[in-house]
């Protein structure tokens, strides 16, 4: 997997985990939920996340995925007048 699914499937499975440990273990975890979130926000203002440096230090490749250019087109070119 390329680097913005993996940042995107983990930061899912990290609020999804710390909202079920809220719910059965104790509310302190929602802490950690909002730390996930307040990480995404600061990412989308600066560019920068802590996680995608670490994918990036463990060999996690940049890019288009693998087999297509821009996300959601499938490699499929549209021109204006083929509707």
């Amino acid at each position: 997997m390329r680097m913005e699914p993996t940042l995107r499937a983990i930061a899912a499975v990290f609020v999804l985990l710390s909202l079920a440990l809220g719910y059965w273990l104790s509310p302190y975890w929602h802490l950690f939920t909002a730390f996930v979130g307040l990480n995404l926000l600061q990412s989308a203002f600066t560019g920068w996340c802590p996680m995608e440096a670490l994918l990036g230090r463990l060999g996690v490749p940049m890019g288009a995925p693998v087999g297509g250019g821009e996300r959601g087109t499938a490699g499929l070119e549209f021109r204006i007048g083929d509707v």
